[in-house]
């Protein structure tokens, strides 16, 4: 299957406007060539007009630190509030229009809807224009009890969901009680069908193999005006997927990839064949041969409190660094 190519054929044909209807899109903009601000975004003062992603969080499903850690790995974090970091998220800025979502609700969402708040302040609350979810992990869906009447009694936000994700929604307590008393509004999406945000964002969830316990997995292809950025937090080893990243880092301008495990030796007495993450070590050495413009584009997210690179300073993360690659920061912006 040649993934890239029947991407391309389907975001010129595909939309996705409503819950319940596909109508055709226009033809994708072509991109423009990777600027300073999507490969490093501190270097300049951001575009005030462009729409933009913001990392809201950095770290694997228990964040950083991790809850019961009495290990090295999570003293800094422990001794020094600035050293934590929030549940890998995403969000996606339109400051014209003052338009926010969200990619993923995970358990820190709270204070990452005050990073978007800080951003781009709402006059309501949540404010959200709508929440993306990728699979029924915990890190990645839990956040949505904030939305419940025992916290912001929220009305009708929209949650964009693949067919089991609604499902599990639909059917499950407490989330089927959110349905009920409309306080999210589920809207269907497709795998590699296009999403209108709107005139300004699309985006395209792609399928992906991970553990699959009650939902599928996608990763998302977050289209702008000038650039592209692909989030994919979560996948099983590289080899498992019939698509060759490389193909999605082709026509990308940023990538945040899953670097849930640094190396084998993070979970000394786990079977990693339970949670098989491409090792960064290994998306290191498959790269390798690629330009380095290329390789510049991946910056790993989704860190276990394991992860060495999840500290600057570490040999891992200068490892990560000397081989054109970065670890995503906490905060940093990419122009759409």
């Amino acid at each position: 299957m040649i993934f890239a190519s029947v991407l391309c054929i389907i975001f010129i044909n595909c939309n996705l406007a409503c819950a319940d209807e596909i109508h055709p899109a226009p033809p994708t903009q072509p991109l423009g060539t990777t600027t300073q601000t999507t490969q490093d975004p501190n270097t300049k003062e951001p575009n005030t007009k462009s729409p933009y992603t913001l990392v809201l969080g950095v770290a694997q499903d228990g964040g950083y630190p991790q809850a019961g850690c009495k290990k090295s790995c999570c003293q800094r974090a422990w001794a020094d509030a600035k050293n934590r970091k929030h549940v890998s998220c995403l969000a996606i800025i339109d400051p014209i229009t003052n338009e926010r979502w969200m990619i993923d609700a995970t358990p820190d969402f709270r204070e990452q809807l005050r990073m978007i708040d800080e951003a781009v302040p709402s006059k309501s609350s949540p404010g959200l224009s709508g929440i993306l979810l990728t699979h029924a992990h915990v890190g990645h869906y839990a956040g949505l009890i904030h939305l419940g009447r025992e916290v912001l009694g929220a009305k009708e936000v929209p949650i964009f969901a693949m067919p089991r994700m609604r499902q599990f929604l639909e059917t499950n307590g407490p989330w089927n009680q959110l349905v009920e008393l409309q306080q999210v509004r589920l809207r269907r999406i497709a795998s590699a069908q296009e999403v209108r945000l709107n005139d300004r964002i699309r985006v395209v969830p792609f399928l992906v193999p991970h553990r699959d316990e009650y939902s599928e997995t996608v990763g998302y292809k977050i289209m702008g005006p000038s650039n592209v950025v692909l989030f994919l937090p979560d996948i099983d080893k590289w080899e498992r997927w019939d698509v060759a990243i490389e193909d999605l880092l082709k026509d990308a301008d940023v990538a945040y990839l899953d670097g849930t495990f640094f190396d084998a030796n993070e979970l000394p007495g786990r079977d990693l064949s339970e949670i098989p993450h491409p090792l960064i070590v290994e998306s290191i050495e498959r790269f390798k041969t690629l330009p380095l413009d290329e390789r510049m584009k991946v910056r790993f997210i989704h860190a276990n409190h394991s992860n060495p690179v999840i500290n600057p300073e570490s040999e891992s993360a200068e490892r990560v660094r000397d081989a054109g690659h970065r670890f995503a920061a906490q905060g940093e912006r990419v122009e759409l």
